[in-house]
C-alpha cells in the first residue's frame, strides 16, 4: 500500500525526534570526543618525533664507528710506515714515507674531529628528546583525565544511546530511501541538526525566513511535501504529529 504524504511527514518527525535527542547527548559530552582525537594525534606526532631522533642517533652511532675504524686502521699503516722508515735505503724513501705518515695522522686528526661533532649531535639529539618525552608525558597524563571524563560520560548515557539507535534504524527503515538520503544530507548541512521543522510565527524553525501564508496552507493540508526555499528544511506540524503519535 502506497504511503500518504501524512505518512511520511509523521515518519519523518518521528526520525527527527531520535536525533535531536542523540544530538542533546552529544552536547552533554561538548568537545571531549574531539580534543581526545586531538591529544592522540599530538601524541602520536611527539612518538614519531622521538622515533626520528633515535633513528638519527642510530646514524651518527655508526658514523663514529667507521671513523674510530678508521683511526685504527690510520695508527696500523703509522706503523707499518714508521718499520719502513728504518730500512730506507736513501733520503727519498724516507720523505715519501712521512709524508705517508703525515697523511695517516691528518686522517686521525679529521676523523677524531668528526667523532667529536657526531657526539656533540647525539648529545643534542639526547635533548631534544628528554624534552619531548616530557611533553609526551604530560599529554598522556591529559590525555588519560580526558578519556575518563568522556568515559564517564559516555556510561551515563550508554544505555539511552544504544536504544535510541536501535529505533533510529527502525524508523529509518519505513522512509524510502530517496527521502531518506534527502533527510540525511539536509541534516549534514544543517547547523542545529534540524532538516524537519515547524513554522513558527510565520517564518521557518529552521533559518527563520518568512513562510508565505498560502504555502503555510499546503503545510497543514499534508497533501505533498513542502520544503523552505530558503533552507531546503521539511516543514511539518511537528508539534501536533509528535501530539498524535503519542497518543497511538
Amino acid at each position: 500500500m502506497e504511503t500518504t504524504i501524512a505518512q511520511k511527514l509523521e515518519a519523518l518527525v518521528k526520525l527527527q525526534t531520535i536525533d535531536s535527542k542523540l544530538e542533546e547527548i552529544k552536547k552533554i559530552r561538548g568537545d571531549l570526543p574531539e580534543e581526545v582525537r586531538d591529544l592522540e594525534d599530538e601524541l602520536e606526532g611527539y612518538e614519531t618525533r622521538v622515533g626520528k631522533y633515535l633513528s638519527d642517533i642510530q646514524n651518527l652511532n655508526d658514523e663514529i664507528t667507521k671513523n674510530k675504524l678508521a683511526i685504527k686502521d690510520a695508527e696500523k699503516n703509522i706503523k707499518k710506515y714508521e718499520d719502513q722508515q728504518k730500512n730506507v735505503r736513501n733520503n727519498r724513501e724516507y720523505d715519501a714515507i712521512t709524508k705517508e705518515v703525515e697523511l695517516q695522522q691528518l686522517e686521525i686528526q679529521i676523523s677524531e674531529k668528526r667523532t667529536k661533532e657526531y657526539q656533540h649531535k647525539i648529545n643534542q639529539k639526547n635533548d631534544d628528546i628528554a624534552n619531548t618525552q616530557r611533553i609526551l608525558d604530560d599529554r598522556k597524563k591529559d590525555l588519560k583525565l580526558k578519556k575518563d571524563e568522556l568515559e564517564t560520560l559516555s556510561s551515563e548515557s550508554k544505555d539511552e544511546e544504544a536504544k535510541l539507535l536501535k529505533e533510529r534504524e527502525k524508523a529509518s527503515k519505513s522512509i524510502e530511501e530517496r527521502l531518506l538520503n534527502s533527510y540525511n544530507k539536509i541534516r549534514l548541512n544543517a547547523n542545529n541538526g534540524l532538516a524537519v521543522v515547524s513554522v513558527k510565527r510565520d517564518a521557518c524553525g529552521g533559518c527563520f525566513n518568512t513562510v508565505p501564508p498560502q504555502r503555510q496552507v499546503d503545510i497543514r493540508d499534508k497533501k505533498k511535501l513542502i520544503v523552505c526555499e530558503h533552507c531546503g528544511r521539511i516543514f511539518a506540524d511537528v508539534e501536533t504529529i509528535v501530539l498524535e503519535t503519542a497518543k497511538k
